[in-house]
């Protein structure tokens, strides 16, 4: 397909599957239930970090984590006092448990304390002239493990592009906070963090989708498959690449391209 006929097809697409219909069946129904910046930032990156298997159970579990604390994540994630945290070491989803859990509650404590919103976990690692959120993706990594006895188990449940990690589920949630536009499906709320900048998400099924357009020609789906993916998107919309990930996505597991 000539490249102009891919740039329709696939705005196309953008404007089918990015509408406000898509949110109640995708796990950003779950910041979508919150109006304060910090209880939509702590939503979406639980929901985005759980974002793995059936979307029904998803969905299911991040509101059963939400109930957890009150409805009011960023309250409870500041103080979540002793009973506040035996109630929640209960919570699991798959492979994500009470360690888990408590060390992240742990983290955004931490994190609140000299901040006021979570980009900036994101934004201290990247440096000017930077085309992409590689550093930031890096930097974060270090910096949510930096804390005393940080469990090794729960590493795993942050990616990295340092491990060639596609780090999916963090691009996800960087899309869902940094994208806006008129349709009122990702929010837009954090603002020192371009669109331009953004890492397409990949998994098995987008990279199937992208391949068939040769968008991807790297056989792995790794981190290099991910930068390989959003540089050929850019061709499509220097400014907002990663808004084809609704058409990618649409394709690959709703329509089973």
């Amino acid at each position: 397909m000539l490249q102009d006929d891919l740039k329709k097809f696939l705005d196309r697409k953008v404007k089918e599957y990015n509408t406000p219909y898509f949110i109640k069946t995708d796990p950003i129904c779950i910041p979508h239930g919150f109006s304060k910046k910090q209880d939509i930032e702590i939503a979406g990156f639980f929901a985005a970090i759980l974002a793995w298997g059936n979307r029904t159970i998803i969905i299911n579990k991040s509101r059963e984590l939400m109930t957890l604390m009150d409805n009011s994540p960023y309250d409870f994630c500041r103080d979540p006092g002793k009973e506040g945290l035996k109630k929640i070491a209960a919570f699991k989803h798959r492979t994500f448990n009470a360690t888990d859990i408590l060390y992240f509650i742990s983290f955004l404590q931490h994190h609140y304390q000299v901040s006021d919103t979570l980009e900036t976990a994101f934004t201290n690692g990247m440096q000017k002239g930077d085309t992409t959120v590689e550093n930031g993706l890096r930097k974060f990594h270090h910096y949510f493990f930096g804390l005393e006895d940080a469990p090794a188990r729960t590493r795993k449940h942050i990616a990295t592009p340092e491990k060639k990690s596609t780090c999916k589920r963090l691009n996800m949630f960087l899309r869902w906070m940094v994208r806006k536009d008129n349709t009122g499906v990702d929010f837009g709320i954090w603002k020192d963090i371009r669109p331009s900048q953004l890492i397409c998400p990949i998994d098995v099924h987008v990279a199937r989708v992208a391949q068939k357009f040769r968008l991807v020609t790297r056989k792995q789906t790794d981190w290099q498959a991910a930068l390989e993916l959003t540089k050929n998107l850019k061709k499509l919309s220097p400014g907002d690449p990663v808004k084809y990930d609704f058409a990618l996505f649409g394709l690959g597991v709703v329509e089973k391209f």
